[in-house]
């Protein structure tokens, strides 16, 4: 979702009973991943749930978060999964690879596991571009990830047998 729409799109976030949430941040680009995982945490923590029902896995990079993600999934012991990362454009298709990889990483794991999983992954032209949606003029994209994984973590709860 574009920073302007959600900015102009005031919801009233479910709440879920118990609700656990892992999260997946690349140490790649920190300077970037760091901040989104702080929103991320500090969002959750704003909207009443404990630090301690907060996991955090580090990865070494993007490419990593859909393995790891996939491992949370299928522990069962999460409500919702947020995947944080950041890919900056450089001069070679690597950047295209990387977030072919972990878009349809993201997308199969959503298709496939019982449990919402959140794609917080940056994908820029540049640095300053990603710091300012990770701490920066426009945003914390990791906040706008926490709020979808409450709402798609009530969603889910609808549905559990």
């Amino acid at each position: 979702m574009s920073t302007e729409l959600h900015n102009s799109i005031s919801i009233k976030l479910p709440h879920v009973d118990g609700l656990k949430v892992g999260i997946v941040a690349a140490r790649w680009n920190s300077q970037v991943t760091e901040p989104l995982l702080n929103g991320a945490i500090d969002r959750i923590v704003e909207e009443g749930y404990s630090r301690d029902d907060i996991y955090v896995q580090r990865v070494p990079g993007t490419v990593e978060l859909t393995f790891a993600a996939a491992q949370m999934a299928k522990s069962g012991n999460f409500d919702a999964i947020i995947m944080i990362g950041c890919v900056i454009r450089g001069g070679t298709p690597h950047f295209d690879y990387v977030c072919d990889n972990a878009t349809q990483g993201c997308a199969i794991l959503n298709a496939t596991q019982n449990v919402p999983i959140i794609f917080c992954v940056l994908t820029t032209d540049d640095e300053q571009q990603a710091l300012d949606r990770a701490c920066g003029a426009l945003c914390n994209k990791g906040t706008e990830a926490a709020e979808a994984a409450i709402e798609m973590a009530a969603i889910a709860r609808q549905y559990k047998k």
